[in-house]
């Protein structure tokens, strides 16, 4: 909550944290929390690019956002054509614009997402959780 000051949400504060790492994805420290200071679990692993996340409404009964994988899905009806998974693309004022990713149907990859082209906007004052999951890379980011 944030107690009507626009400005201070540690949602968006967190989103914040995460879109400037993935933009200067590097290192080879981490604990584990959603704002670690690095991308990645250390020197020993791919290079990540990505802090995939999961997001909660204020009003979802603990139900995990969704969106369809594509742009040109309009119904969410199909649940392999829906994701819960997203990268943070942009933080604008209050609003944060998502990437949807989705499950990689190549099961041999060592890397879980795929890439879509569907992205979405939301206001962060409609966002009370941030569930971040574990650091990956996705291709074509």
């Amino acid at each position: 909550m944030n107690n009507g000051n626009k400005e201070t949400s540690c949602v968006k504060e967190i989103l914040k944290v995460i879109l400037l790492l993935q933009q200067n994805a590097c290192g080879d420290n981490c604990i584990d929390s959603c704002d670690r200071p690095v991308l990645g679990n250390g020197t020993n692993c791919l290079v990540c690019n990505t802090r995939p996340v999961m997001v909660y409404t204020c009003c979802g009964n603990g139900t995990p956002w969704s969106m369809p994988i594509s742009r040109d899905i309009t119904t969410s009806d199909d649940p392999t054509q829906v994701s819960s998974v997203f990268r943070v693309e942009k933080l604008d004022g209050n609003c944060c614009t998502f990437r949807v990713l989705a499950p990689n149907p190549d099961t041999t990859s060592l890397n879980p997402y795929v890439t879509t082209n569907s992205l979405f906007t939301m206001d962060l004052d409609c966002l009370c959780v941030c569930r971040c999951l574990s650091d990956t890379y996705v291709d074509c980011m």
